[in-house]
């Protein structure tokens, strides 16, 4: 591993565990939040002073952050639940009514952008955490399955796969053992990105007041609801606010040296299309 992506990594680490520390253990460590006092005031016992209703703006940023890591991580996991079979299905069937059947709907929810598709349905109804998070998934899964399908079908037609196909082999031993290994680096790239994206969207709604609770310990709610107070108590918003670019940026950062290094490392070892290549030929040969 060389020094710039070793930098990278070590950049990127130190950026995402301030936060991701916060978010996971902060709760354990909170303890009692303690009686209210004067709104948007410095010191007093209250390490980075009171929020706009007079809470400790430090407890409200240990319990603040779990609701956006883990509706974030959420979200990104079950898009992929949904995108994956969805786009090995269509990659791997060659059947046109199975495309349009699936790829039409899709490509209309990736007509209208994501906020507003969020904000349309909030207005319908009051979704909660688990609501949200479901939202963020239906707004995500339309490129996600264009991505695993055009990975997919890249892979799919590699002389190897059609060689394999045409021996017999499985469509489950062939999406997922072959075809599904081949794309793992497209896919934990894309990833990287997505729940970056992700952070950001589920961040904005909170923000927006949709999904959460309007006095809610959640770090976008804490920027919102604080920011008429900035010029005079301003760590109840930029401390907040600089935890979810750390968050984000920091998880960039990480997969970008992953991916770097999973580079390096592929020009070393046998990619696994000229695995399946060599198998196809001694399976040929024999």
């Amino acid at each position: 591993m060389n020094r710039p992506r070793t930098g990278r990594f070590v950049l990127g680490a130190a950026i995402v565990t301030v936060p991701l520390v916060l978010a996971l253990l902060g709760p354990l460590f909170a303890g009692d939040p303690g009686p209210r006092t004067v709104s948007f005031t410095l010191g007093g016992g209250h390490w980075l002073g009171t929020d706009f209703v007079g809470r400790d703006v430090w407890g409200q940023v240990l319990h603040g952050g779990r609701p956006v890591v883990l509706t974030a991580l959420a979200a990104t996991a079950l898009s992929y639940l949904v995108a994956l079979p969805l786009g090995l299905a269509v990659a791997l069937t060659h059947r046109r009514l199975v495309e349009e059947l699936v790829m039409r709907p899709l490509d209309v929810l990736l007509a209208v952008p994501s906020l507003l598709l969020i904000l349309l349905a909030a207005t319908v109804f009051s979704p909660g955490a688990v609501g949200l998070t479901l939202l963020v998934v239906l707004v995500n899964v339309s490129d996600a399955t264009r991505m695993v399908r055009a990975a997919a079908t890249e892979i799919a037609a590699r002389p190897a796969v059609e060689a394999l196909r045409m021996q017999g082999e499985t469509w489950w031993r062939l999406a997922v053992g072959h075809v599904g290994r081949a794309m793992l680096r497209p896919l934990v790239a894309d990833a990287g990105t997505r729940l970056t994206g992700v952070l950001y969207l589920v961040a904005t709604a909170a923000f927006l007041g949709v999904g959460v609770a309007p006095d809610a310990a959640d770090w976008a709610v804490m920027v919102d609801r604080n920011r008429t107070g900035l010029f005079v108590q301003p760590w109840a918003v930029v401390v907040p606010a600089l935890l979810i670019v750390a968050l984000t940026t920091g998880t960039n950062l990480l997969f970008d040296a992953a991916l770097t290094d999973g580079g390096r490392t592929s020009r070393k070892r046998p990619r696994p299309s000229e695995t399946l290549r060599d198998q196809a030929g001694m399976e040929a040969h024999r």
